[in-house]
């Protein structure tokens, strides 16, 4: 059984699954989706196009799916997809998408504290932390495990790499490549996040492999495309060196230097 105020606002036309709670002074539109078990607190605007997957959970005055803050957007159809059981603490908001992707997507298990802005097109994986008031432009990918500071700027297109973590304050121009730490003014490679690596049960062997290839990659021997080709010749393939090898083939924006 659901417990929702008799102060919300819940259109008839949205769809509403078992034990879920809506707070006072809420408002849900049509085509909307909240699957079970989710809780919404007071004050907070769910628009049109946005799904909840189960045990998500929404704080006071955040807004999710909002007419994207895009030029080009003329009123096309579009969604937000928020994943099982993340947490989108007081005041964030989440656009939805443009015709350049048609959704954004928020993935399971995240945190995404108070103030942060997520815009159109923008891709957040699974397991993100995404602390104060960080703000960022459209289109912006961020992988799986990936931690970000407090008051942090991300620009448009920018992609994140999984289990990195980039420190607070940071201006993000470029690609962020996957494993290390990222802070500095402008914001540079800082070596690898061992901490959140190992606790996420990677190996000595596994680091090991990942700190031989960014020694090669941030070393002062080669540019980006000789430190590739001599990481290819000299390391072992593992899963990681392939994930980081195939991140920075595939950087349009380039990633950040050291």
């Amino acid at each position: 059984m659901s417990n929702i105020s008799d102060k919300a606002i819940v259109s008839p036309k949205a769809s509403i699954g078992k034990n879920v709670s809506i707070g006072p002074f809420s408002i849900i539109e049509d085509d909307v989706n909240i699957a079970d078990n989710a809780q919404v607190h007071s004050n907070v605007l769910i628009h049109s196009g946005t799904s909840l997957a189960k045990g998500v959970r929404i704080f006071h005055s955040a807004i999710i799916g909002n007419e994207p803050q895009d030029l080009k957007f003329t009123g096309e159809k579009t969604t937000v997809s928020i994943g099982e059981n993340t947490v989108i603490r007081e005041f964030a908001t989440i656009s939805r998408g443009t015709k350049a992707r048609n959704t954004t997507v928020i993935g399971s298990d995240c945190y995404i504290m108070s103030y942060v802005h997520i815009p159109h097109d923008s891709i957040i994986g699974n397991h993100i932390i995404l602390s104060n008031a960080i703000n960022m432009g459209g289109h912006v990918v961020v992988d799986d495990w990936a931690i970000i500071g407090g008051m942090v700027g991300i620009h448009q297109f920018v992609h994140i790499g999984a289990h990195c973590f980039i420190a607070f304050s940071a201006r993000v121009t470029m690609d962020v490549p996957p494993y290390i730490l990222a802070g500095g003014s402008p914001l540079g490679y800082k070596g690898l996040n061992v901490v959140g690596l190992k606790r996420r049960g990677f190996t000595d062997e596994q680091i090991k492999n990942i700190k031989n290839t960014y020694n090669l990659i941030y070393g002062p021997e080669y540019n980006i495309s000789d430190a590739i080709k001599a990481v290819k010749d000299t390391v072992e393939m593992t899963e990681e060196v392939k994930t980081i090898i195939s991140f920075i083939e595939q950087s349009e924006r380039g990633i950040i230097r050291k």
